[in-house]
């Protein structure tokens, strides 16, 4: 796809800072430097839009990920389907975010996690 500019990174088209390369998929620094050190993604080499398209490719890209995430004592993997979901490139790809204690980045569910522990703290209380 012309338009896609992950396609155009597997292709050699574009920059990007590779990190490791499979023969179903590439590691690639994103060019924002990432949330934390050591971001990557792990994008597939065929273009699918996202990990439901193609739930066999998604499995074999993920497996890389596990590889990479295997090198890090704490990680998130992370992966999106759809704009609403916070996705901005259509093309399947999985973030692998290395985490240290307190690097202070939020999750998306956080908050909400928060938000729900505190309502459920306040009703035990009240019945108690």
């Amino acid at each position: 796809m012309k338009t896609c500019a992950f396609c155009a990174i597997v292709a050699g088209e574009a920059p990007a800072q590779i990190v490791r390369e499979w023969p179903d998929a590439i590691a690639i620094r994103p060019r924002s430097g990432g949330c934390t050190d050591g971001h990557v993604f792990v994008i597939s080499r065929i273009h699918v839009k996202d990990a439901g398209e193609d739930p066999d490719l998604y499995g074999a890209v993920s497996v890389r990920a596990g590889q990479l995430m295997a090198e890090h004592p704490a990680a998130n993997i992370l992966t999106s389907k759809g704009p609403e979901a916070t996705q901005s490139i259509f093309h399947l790809h999985i973030h692998l975010v290395p985490r240290v204690l307190d690097d202070g980045l939020p999750l998306p569910w956080t908050p909400q996690h928060a938000a729900r522990a505190a309502i459920a703290a306040a009703q035990n209380g009240a019945t108690t």
